[in-house]
């Protein structure tokens, strides 16, 4: 599944410059002191789940698990996890506003049913 290796590479290297980007470039920038550490949170997630979707690549290749619907499933909604749950820490700790934070679980909730699926598929 070659899509869930370049998915994962792309996320690991933004989430490499975002990490830079926030520890350097927006040091004492956020609206408040907390809202650097929903930066880093972002960041943090985003990183496990681009290392998620190089897994989920590496058990689709041939030889392993071969291609899996399970598995097109986990990486697709991994990835819009990680567009919800991080992208929304993201624009909350540099807006500031709070309603964004209503966003976020729908991206942890994409991040459970990915792994749930990843969990079957390796079971099965």
């Amino acid at each position: 599944m070659t899509i869930s290796l370049f998915l994962g590479a792309a996320l690991a290297f933004l989430g490499v410059a975002l990490g830079a980007f926030g520890a350097h470039a927006l040091k004492d920038k956020f609206p408040e002191p907390k809202h650097e550490q929903y930066w880093n949170t972002a960041v943090q997630y985003q990183m496990y789940h681009a290392l998620g979707l190089l897994v989920i690549g590496i058990l689709s290749m041939d030889g392993l698990f071969g291609a899996s619907i399970l598995l097109s499933w986990a990486s697709y909604l991994m990835f819009a996890g990680v567009i919800f749950f991080s992208g929304s820490l993201y624009v909350l700790a540099i807006t500031g506003v709070k309603k964004l934070g209503a966003i976020t679980p729908i991206g942890g909730l994409l991040f459970l049913v990915a792994w749930v699926l990843v969990i079957i598929e390796v079971l099965s």
